[in-house]
């Protein structure tokens, strides 16, 4: 076992625990077992979020388990700690929840249409919980809104830089820019805290229960980014209309997601990934992942520019 690992699980009195690297990317997750409970082992990636972000994430996943929803209840140390310091790295505890993801890639496991409207039923959930939350004064989370999506300085990075682009893909992704900004106020009615990344992977399927997790990626955004953050890798599948169709009739349980607003949602997810993927290129299935964040971004600008052009 590393020395750091073993270290932090002395923070929590787990003698004779064992511990397995399951995840290397913004945080390192181990998963370990100690007697008869198993939990995931986080190392943040020092520098990419703040103390106060970390444990504003903390903070709202407790909230949310406390009130019925099927998260990551985050279990502090010996001291009372949910955050505590390995080093220069912020360490976290959470339990291991079972399940199985509800599908992989473009796939959706047993009933498409019906696990999406369970999906779309589960956002809305968190969505009203949130709201209901009265936050400690101290939280704070990235701002993914507007400027940090279509600004001179996005969150994930400028999209329109990305070294692959050809000249006219830079044009058409910059008029799509324009384009977004224009038309913000199509998805901004709804703005507050999002999860930011509801896919298939983070959702398990558990008997009767729809577990969720992950909240690494949580911002203040659009509501309908959380949606479109789900449908956009199947948005070339033969069913798309209707799996768009499921997941806003189950989302109507808040509120209705209006067409023009999706398809605006799906846009700025889609101009995202491209800036995300620059720094990832090089990792194993980078080049491949890269091609088709291109891809779709760019045959989405050129879809949203036909219908509302510039």
């Amino acid at each position: 076992m590393e020395s750091r690992v073993a270290q932090a699980l002395s923070l929590w009195s787990m003698t004779g625990a064992t511990a397995s690297l399951v995840a290397q990317r913004e945080n390192h997750v181990y998963r370990v077992d100690h007697g008869p409970r198993t939990y995931a082992l986080r190392f943040h990636r020092p520098g990419y979020r703040t103390e106060a972000e970390l444990r504003s994430e903390l903070d709202w996943c407790h909230y949310l388990a406390g009130h019925g929803l099927h998260v990551p209840r985050p279990e502090p140390d010996c001291a009372a700690n949910s955050l505590p310091k390995v080093g220069d790295t912020y360490v976290s505890l959470l339990p291991w929840l079972s399940g199985t993801p509800i599908g992989e890639g473009t796939e959706i496991t047993r009933d498409a249409n019906a696990m999406t409207f369970r999906v779309g039923h589960e956002m809305a959930r968190l969505h009203d919980l949130t709201d209901q939350w009265q936050r400690p004064p101290t939280f704070t989370r990235p701002d993914w809104t507007c400027e940090a999506l279509v600004g001179d300085t996005p969150l994930w990075g400028p999209f329109w830089e990305h070294p692959d682009l050809s000249p006219d893909e830079v044009a058409l992704l910059q008029d799509a820019r324009t384009a977004a900004r224009r038309d913000m106020a199509l998805v901004s009615e709804d703005t507050g805290l999002i999860h930011a990344d509801i896919l298939a992977e983070n959702l398990l399927l558990d008997g009767d229960h729809l577990r969720l997790l992950d909240f690494d990626d949580s911002a203040t955004g659009y509501r309908a980014f959380e949606l479109a953050t789900f449908l956009l890798r199947y948005s070339e599948r033969a069913d798309f209309v209707d799996l768009c169709a499921a997941l806003t009739d189950g989302y109507a349980k808040r509120r209705r997601i209006e067409h023009d607003e999706l398809t605006l949602a799906l846009l700025l997810r889609a101009l995202t990934y491209v800036g995300w993927i620059i720094p990832r290129r090089s990792e194993p299935g980078g080049v491949t992942r890269s091609k088709r964040m291109i891809a779709r971004a760019t045959r989405l600008a050129r879809t949203y520019l036909n219908r509302r052009p510039l």
